[in-house]
Parts: C-alpha cells; sequence; structure tokens
C-alpha cells in the first residue's frame, strides 16, 4: 500500500526523457528503450570486442550490450550511472544482458563474474564501482560467483590517455592493476565486466594480471562499445 501511495505521489518516470512511466514499463519507457542501440553480438557470434583485444590478450569470448556514441542515449545513461549515483542504470544493464547471456552457449561455461577495479581513492570519493551492480546482476544471471576482491588497481592514472602514445598508454595502464590469492582462479572461466570498451588498453591490463592463473579462461562482457 505504501508503495502504491508513494507512486500516486511521486510516480516513477523514465530514466532518460523524464516522463511517467506506466504500470507496465519499469527503468526506461518503451519509446527510450527502442532508441537503445543493441549489437546483438553474442547472438551473432560477432568478434567485434575479440578484435579490439586481438594479439594482445587471449579472450575466449567477447559482447558489449550497447553502441557508444556522443550526446546519445547510452552516454546519457553511463553519465548518471558514474556521477550521477543511479546505480540502478548498472542493475538494468547487467540483468538485461545477463539474461541474454545464459542462453548462449559461450558464457554458459562463466564460474566468476569480475569487474574492472577502481583505486581505492576513487572508490572512496565516487562510494562505488560503477560497473559493480552490471557485474552482480550478471552472475546471479549466470549462476556464478562475484568476485570484487582478486583483481585490484594499484595506482591512479595520472596523464590524460588520450595524450600518450600506444605504447606509452600500455606500459602506464600495465603497472595499474595486480592481482591477489592468485591460486583460487585456476582452472576457472572468468567474465571481465567493465562500462564501456574502447581502445582496449584497460581490459588488456587487466587480462595481463588475470593471466598469471593457471588454466584460465577469459570472456569480455561490456556495458556499450564505443
Amino acid at each position: 500500500m505504501l508503495t502504491n501511495l508513494l507512486n500516486i505521489f511521486f510516480p516513477p518516470v523514465c530514466n532518460h526523457c523524464k516522463n511517467t512511466l506506466t504500470d507496465h514499463e519499469s527503468f526506461l519507457c518503451i519509446s527510450c528503450r527502442h532508441l537503445l542501440p543493441v549489437t546483438n553480438f553474442h547472438f551473432k557470434n560477432d568478434i567485434t570486442v575479440k578484435n579490439v583485444l586481438y594479439g594482445r590478450a587471449n579472450i575466449q569470448s567477447g559482447t558489449a550490450l550497447l553502441r557508444f556514441s556522443k550526446h546519445g542515449i547510452v552516454q546519457h545513461l553511463l553519465h548518471q550511472l558514474k556521477y550521477g549515483k543511479n546505480q540502478e542504470v548498472g542493475m538494468f544493464l547487467g540483468s538485461w544482458l545477463g539474461e541474454e547471456l545464459k542462453s548462449i552457449k559461450d558464457y554458459s561455461t562463466i564460474d566468476v563474474v569480475i569487474p574492472v577495479p577502481l583505486h581505492t581513492k576513487k572508490l572512496k570519493k565516487r562510494g562505488y564501482n560503477q560497473v559493480a551492480k552490471f557485474g552482480e546482476q550478471i552472475a546471479v544471471k549466470l549462476e556464478a560467483n562475484y568476485d570484487d576482491n582478486t583483481l585490484i588497481k594499484t595506482s591512479v592514472n595520472k596523464a590524460s590517455q588520450a595524450s600518450k602514445k600506444r605504447i606509452d598508454r600500455w606500459y602506464n595502464n600495465k603497472e595499474l592493476f595486480d592481482i591477489v590469492n592468485v591460486e583460487h582462479l585456476e582452472n576457472k572461466h572468468i567474465l571481465l565486466v567493465d562500462d564501456v570498451i574502447t581502445t582496449g588498453n584497460t581490459i588488456e591490463a587487466c587480462c595481463l594480471q588475470l593471466q598469471k592463473a593457471k588454466n584460465i579462461k577469459i570472456s569480455i562482457a561490456c556495458m556499450a562499445i564505443a
């Protein structure tokens, strides 16, 4: 009853256009859902994400739910997630992608979902890892473990990635991450999750650490690809 009363005085609104949601809508209205540029990579066995990391990391499977474009709906939602403290974005996208991945053979063997970590300073400032809810929801759907303690970020980027040559970025990112208790990842299929994949440098640096575990398989799932 309390929920019904709250909905009368404070009706839920679409997280993009801010129009009032109907009883059959949640998070986004139907119109805005239709605006989302889905990739369907995982349904088509598309290797776009794997190709971003070709020759740099050994990836089993890779997907991204949406396509990111400047000033588009995806950027708007991710801005809410990262800077507006709206973690519902991550939950919505994670539940959506997880529901789709559980029917895909390549992802049915996932043992552990691991998020790209934030440095403790940034985590303390923001209050949360923007990828956490996304990864947690995928883990629930895949009936896999969720582990945000094994892969850690050891230092903060000190210069703009755009201002560096690729080799400099690689050396910089290579030193940003570390792995602890690597033994418990041995013989596991890991799903590494992140928000947006662009150059793949961050994912590559994480994979270099994860590959310290023996007989490991790594797959990638991102909210979006730029």
